[in-house]
């Protein structure tokens, strides 16, 4: 059978995703250091709230409040016997605001990294990062899931343990990458990297692409990347809503929503397909996006100076495509510098 996600795909030349988890959840009463994924049980409603945010501002696709629900990460709060119930709950909360929408609204599980460093550099095994996504894949698939979605990964081989446990749990399965150090992962890789990677992988992903990262012009230039290394499959472009300022004690993005619309029209002439906020991302911003998708025609495909001028400059000069390939100083990374 074809899944929710690739028959809605069928349909549209584009998806409006969701925004912001955390951001969101903070403005509701979540503290710092708390776990978001035990309001699953203990807050229901407000994650209720938090899902029918996105739903009701247009989103087409929302990410379950499921982020760092594996067993590692849930360990800090001695919760990790849990993994299979937070999971679960999150998803069917996601399930059920989905189902009462009125429309066909994705439901995608949210699966992070596990915080940990993967072999030989640190402790963490293959078989090990396997077993803790398909644990967390489970309970997802158990609450109603339509599509599993892997995010804000640094390292391709944890991104390869993803994609294997996506497998062991039969369940189809997108993923991104974070590409936050000067247009790398924080482990190295590259746009173009990432490309040659998702192409290998046995079970390979509904969609793919990046999230986070510094900003939404960054994000941006990623996509870009995507497309020049011969990208097959829909690209996902998850931005974050302008850059972070520490502002009276808190941590405020600058990104309003009528820069966020711009970022959604610019991702769509990429060659993104899904198309969506992270950190700092609120209901607001994805209302004007939407807006901006519906309204606007879909334009050339931008280059480095359009998205510049249109929203912002780059945190670095060059996005580390540059070292790819024996031609590439020349043919792509000169250019970026020049035009940066």
């Amino acid at each position: 059978m074809t899944d929710a996600l690739t028959e809605l795909l069928a349909t549209r030349d584009w998806l409006l995703a969701d925004g912001a988890t955390g951001t969101n959840l903070f403005n509701m009463g979540l503290q710092s250091g708390d776990a978001p994924e035990l309001w699953n049980a203990d807050e229901p409603e407000k994650i209720r709230a938090l899902y029918r945010g996105a739903v009701d501002a247009g989103s087409d696709l929302f990410l379950t409040n499921t982020f760092g629900g594996n067993a590692s990460r849930m360990k800090l709060h001695a919760a990790e016997s849990r993994v299979h119930e937070l999971n679960r709950l999150g998803a069917e909360l996601g399930r059920e605001v989905a189902d009462a929408s009125g429309r066909r609204v994705i439901v995608a599980g949210s699966m992070g990294p596990t915080g940990e460093i993967m072999a030989p550099m640190g402790s963490l095994t293959h078989a090990l990062a396997v077993e803790m996504f398909h644990e967390q894949a489970e309970g997802l698939k158990a609450g109603g899931a339509d599509v599993l979605w892997v995010e804000t990964i640094s390292a391709p081989e944890e991104y390869k343990a993803a994609a294997e446990a996506a497998a062991l749990a039969n369940m189809p399965w997108c993923g991104t990458m974070s590409f936050d150090t000067a247009g790398r992962t924080m482990m190295g890789l590259t746009s173009a990297a990432m490309v040659q990677m998702v192409d290998k992988l046995a079970h390979k992903p509904l969609a793919f692409g990046a999230n986070c990262g510094v900003g939404a012009s960054d994000l941006l230039r990623t996509a870009l990347g995507f497309v020049e290394a011969g990208a097959s499959l829909p690209i996902i472009a998850k931005g974050n809503a302008g850059i972070p300022k520490y502002v009276d004690g808190h941590i405020h993005y600058d990104g309003t929503p009528d820069l966020m619309a711009d970022y959604a029209v610019l991702a769509r002439d990429c060659g993104a397909r899904i198309i969506g906020g992270c950190c700092g991302t609120m209901p607001e911003h994805l209302r004007a996006m939407r807006a901006a998708l519906e309204t606007r025609a879909p334009g050339p495909r931008p280059d480095l100076d359009t998205i510049k001028t249109r929203i912002g400059g780059f945190s670095s000069a060059v996005d580390g495509t540059e070292a790819d390939s024996a031609d590439a100083p020349t043919r792509r990374g000169n250019r970026r510098r020049r035009e940066t």
